[in-house]
């Protein structure tokens, strides 16, 4: 019996990435549960109506979103070359661990480079924590210029939701908000439930996450559908009140209070409030603000999965820990998103104190 999900994973190939006949695609996973090591192999099988050149690679699950994927994961993306240079230059393990900066990254990026035709042409990421702000994405993106899939968190149930919007309607609108918020140096988000804060663009610009990733080097999430930006260092200040941790609503609320840029206290009773301030504690860099997001995917509806509700239309997630991979300066083996429902975002200008609204209670403004 011919599985209804066939036509929208052969999407996938087809219209999202963009897949040609000879193009070396590697699929991974770290094997969190049974569905989603059942999806992936669907996919990778499905993938061979596109290409010969298809691998599967599984890997034990990090523990958290940002770490980096294991040695062999690193090996199939780049080659035994690549990964044999890195290891003689004493950058691979450091690489791993998130810990090498500076000339390290620069080194390291330089022996890539020099094997760069042996890396995977498209990376298809399905996975419960996310690969999405690791070198790993960064140097196949960006040295390798791989098309590169992130779906943390994907289970079966997306490919009959967010996954049937229409791509290009979409598209458009999340263009036309990434404009809008380019105009602008400041930016205020507020929430019926208490949440209130204000940070700054920094002139970095506002990316959009459309799901056409078809160009060199393109990088997105499947689901796709936002617009989102590394906040600058330091700027951010308020309170962000979470009612969902990443896959369940919460018991109670926890509020994490934001100054200079940084989350300063959690506080609450929750189990979940308990395991920020464990994450937060492990290292400084953890604590930063580093990304504001905007739903644009109006087939997005489930608020229980932080892939699929950072996503919905009308919605704002911000997220701690590391923006270094799109363009910020911080670097930390943690990204993790919080997701806030009927927001208030308002824009102010830097330079003639114009403003504008974009969400008025998680509705777009009629000027958008």
């Amino acid at each position: 019996m011919k599985n209804p999900l066939n036509s929208i994973i052969d999407n996938i190939f087809g219209i999202n990435l963009a897949v040609r006949a000879g193009e070396k695609v590697l699929v991974i996973t770290d094997g969190f549960n049974e569905e989603i090591t059942k999806t992936v192999r669907l996919i990778a099988e499905r993938g061979r109506r596109f290409t010969p050149r298809i691998s599967y690679i599984g890997y034990s699950p990090s523990g958290c979103h940002g770490a980096e994927p294991p040695e062999d994961v690193w090996t199939e993306a780049f080659g035994e070359n690549a990964c044999t240079g890195l290891k003689k230059a004493g950058l691979l393990n450091p690489l791993l661990s998130k810990t090498v900066t500076g000339e390290g990254i620069k080194d390291a990026g330089r022996i890539i480079s020099g094997y760069k035709e042996e890396a995977a042409d498209v990376v298809i990421a399905v996975s419960h924590f996310s690969t999405s702000h690791t070198r790993f994405r960064d140097f196949l993106t960006g040295i390798c210029r791989a098309r590169y899939a992130s779906m943390p968190l994907f289970d079966e149930k997306m490919l009959s939701g967010p996954m049937r919007v229409d791509w290009n309607e979409m598209m458009e609108m999340t263009h036309r908000t990434a404009d809008i918020v380019n105009k602008y140096e400041r930016l205020e988000m507020k929430t019926p439930n208490g949440t209130f804060i204000t940070l700054r663009r920094g002139g970095r610009k506002a990316r959009c996450d459309t799901g056409i990733l078809t160009d060199p080097g393109s990088f997105g999430n499947l689901p796709a559908g936002e617009v989102y930006f590394a906040p600058l260092e330091g700027s951010a200040e308020g309170r962000l009140v979470l009612e969902w941790a990443p896959t369940r609503r919460l018991e109670e609320p926890v509020t994490l209070y934001v100054g200079n840029g940084i989350v300063e206290e959690v506080e609450g009773n929750e189990p979940y409030a308990e395991y920020l301030r464990e994450k937060l504690s492990e290292r400084d860099d953890n604590r930063n603000i580093a990304e504001f997001g905007i739903g644009t995917n109006n087939s997005a509806s489930r608020p229980d999965n932080i892939l699929e509700s950072e996503k919905i239309s009308g919605t704002v997630h911000v997220a701690v820990g590391d923006n270094s991979s799109f363009g910020g300066r911080v670097s930390a083996p943690l990204h993790q998103d919080f997701v806030f429902f009927s927001p208030t975002v308002t824009l102010f200008s830097g330079e003639d104190n114009g403003t504008a609204v974009l969400l008025n209670n998680g509705r777009w403004s009629s000027g958008r």
